[in-house]
């Protein structure tokens, strides 16, 4: 009988919290007990998973001791508090935060990429940031074949990347402007609805955003080259779920169009998704609920003989933050790295 394990949850309200719990019980995750943590204001309310009712429990440091995997999506300032006492309890915690992410003593692990990492954890392993990952997923099959010398993104960012009180905004005010009433936001900083406007994360002092030097440095790191050089623009949009991204890759030599068409068809994680015909390429209405990464419109780069471009669509909420995460505790128990 193979061995079952003790799972708890951080974070399992919110809209990747909620994604968690679907996916353990959808890919049949080995459990033996699943713990729901919150704050004390959240304890003994009750959850739904599997058709049953799991309460919430407080957080509080014996609340690690009999847990064999965390999986934490409550922020990073609950991470940073809570993940090194679920290590020193024994448990393998997988963070959805940036906390931990750029730690050099943390693996930050996209699985079709480059889940070696993975063995050398010391209790904390950290999940990408959702563009990081579906960006990577695309583009690290063909940086397999021949590296990649330059990435240029532009990302079109869902409201789910803000949670799921992001989404709710986004409807009341797309009804609210449909009423010829005015949309106030609350949750994001701008009006959403038929709106967009650069991603709303801080600003770092080169005057990009933090969302974007995440992908730059999250990626140099998963991808183990420090050198390749990268560059991107987010942007939000008001698409409820599922974001998307344009990418320009060079590289040293030319890369056949055909010859990425055949990679990236039987690449893990990824499904081709282009008719030039019909002038049809995946859209988030495509990806919202799967767990592939969407990739189409790959082309030559007119401007560029050593360049490509792509473009991809993945659900942020499913493969850019719960399925990855969930994807990585499969990953430990595979490589009995717990």
């Amino acid at each position: 009988m193979s061995r079952k394990y003790n799972v708890a949850i951080l974070g399992a309200t919110g809209a990747v919290g909620t994604e968690l719990l679907a996916l353990l019980d959808e890919r049949k995750f080995p459990l033996s007990k699943l713990k729901v943590l919150a704050s004390e204001r959240s304890a003994g309310k009750s959850i739904k998973f599997a058709g049953e009712d799991l309460i919430i429990e407080a957080v509080t440091e014996s609340a690690f001791d009999d847990v064999d995997i965390v999986l934490a999506s409550a922020g990073g300032s609950i991470s940073k508090q809570w993940l090194p006492i679920a290590a020193k309890a024994g448990a393998v915690s997988i963070d959805n935060s940036s906390a931990f992410r750029m730690h050099p003593d943390v693996p930050l692990i996209v699985p079709e990429v480059n889940p070696e990492a993975a063995a050398d954890h010391k209790g904390i392993i950290a999940n990408p940031n959702c563009t990081t990952i579906l960006m990577t997923v695309a583009v690290y099959p063909l940086h397999r074949v021949l590296p990649i010398k330059r990435i240029v993104a532009a990302t079109y960012q869902s409201a789910s990347g803000a949670g799921a009180r992001a989404m709710e905004e986004v409807k009341i005010q797309a009804q609210a402007i449909l009423n010829g009433e005015p949309a106030i936001p609350e949750i994001l900083p701008y009006p959403l609805a038929f709106n967009l406007f650069p991603h709303n994360s801080p600003m770092t002092d080169n005057n990009y955003c933090e969302e974007e030097m995440k992908m730059v440095n999250e990626t140099r790191k998963i991808f183990g080259d420090s050198d390749i050089r990268i560059t991107a623009t987010c942007v939000r949009v008001p698409v409820l779920r599922a974001h998307s991204e344009a990418i320009n890759l060079e590289f040293d030599r030319p890369f056949s169009v055909d010859k990425a068409r055949e990679i990236l068809a039987n690449a893990p994680g990824v499904k081709l998704v282009e008719d030039f015909q019909k002038n049809y390429f995946a859209m988030p209405i495509d990806a919202s609920g799967k767990d592939d990464v969407l990739v189409g419109r790959i082309r030559q780069d007119i401007s560029h003989p050593n360049g490509l471009e792509l473009w991809l669509c993945g659900d942020q909420i499913r493969k850019g933050a719960a399925l990855n995460a969930v994807q990585i505790a499969e990953l430990v128990i595979a490589k009995s790295l717990i």
